[in-house]
């Protein structure tokens, strides 16, 4: 019984060890944020915005954002806050998008623009051939763990 009892302590000390490990290393691996001004200057330039809140269908507390996202012709752009995550991708998407189930429903229609490796502010280049006109939301979606993370609808 002892050896059980121990066995289990260790497994899940393990696990919590493994489940701050997956949430702490992207925080501790981030790189540089892109600077407040060059991100000011873009979103200046913007075709599109819309906000990031906490209140998604499937946000919670460990996947959420907060903050203005922008988009013009070269870039999408974000000043606020994400919660720290590994492997998190920018979509542009034709519908409204809230939830995995809906993300998942279509993907295939989103154009995946870029890595999200920051979590206060973050700049990711679009190509020149893209039809801002299609979409209408901006979606950050973890790729290793299909997990929704936040989304704004843009006008």
């Amino acid at each position: 019984m002892n050896k059980f009892v121990l066995l289990c302590t260790h497994l899940s000390v393990g696990a919590v060890g493994f489940g701050l490990g997956v949430y702490a290393l992207p925080i501790l691996i981030e790189p540089d944020s892109p600077s407040l001004q060059s991100v000011k200057t873009e979103m200046q330039n913007a075709v599109y915005t819309g906000t990031f809140t906490k209140d998604r269908k499937d946000s919670d507390f460990l996947h959420w954002g907060e903050g203005t996202v922008s988009v013009s012709e070269s870039a999408i752009v974000f000043e606020g806050e994400l919660a720290p995550g590994p492997d998190y991708k920018v979509y542009l998407s034709p519908q409204y998008i809230e939830t995995e189930d809906a993300f998942n429903e279509y993907k295939s229609s989103m154009l995946k623009v870029g890595d999200v490796k920051t979590f206060d502010r973050f700049n990711v280049p679009l190509s020149q051939d893209v039809d801002l006109n299609q979409y209408n939301t901006v979606v950050i979606w973890c790729e290793t763990f299909g997990q929704f993370i936040t989304s704004a609808k843009i006008q």
